[in-house]
């Protein structure tokens, strides 16, 4: 797999996403429950080769996504998804987020 298509979001993953991170039936931020959330955020960021995998997105409002990818809050907002993902996923780890390329 290339770069480019293990850091997309595959409609099935948000999809799965959005589903995991729904109160009530509905898909809503996981930072502050706005039910304007969309499965469409990096944990580990496209330009950290954060891949597109249901373990490294997670849905957030427009407002709060802003938030976490462009202010001094970065660190603490990641600190909490990383706590709401490790609920579903104990061994989530930074690292296995990234993606390698395959060399051989």
């Amino acid at each position: 797999m290339q770069r480019n298509q293990a850091v997309q979001i595959p409609q099935e993953v948000r999809q799965k996403v959005e589903k995991r991170d729904s109160w009530f039936g509905h898909p809503c931020c996981i930072l502050c429950g706005s039910p304007r959330g969309k499965g469409n955020a990096h944990v580990v960021p496209r330009s950290d080769n954060g891949m597109g995998i249901e373990e490294n997105i997670v849905t957030l409002c427009w407002e709060c996504h802003t938030k976490y990818d462009n202010s001094e809050h970065r660190g603490v907002l990641r600190d909490e998804i990383v706590r709401y993902l490790k609920k579903y996923y104990p061994n989530w780890n930074e690292d296995d987020m990234r993606y390698k390329k395959c060399v051989g």
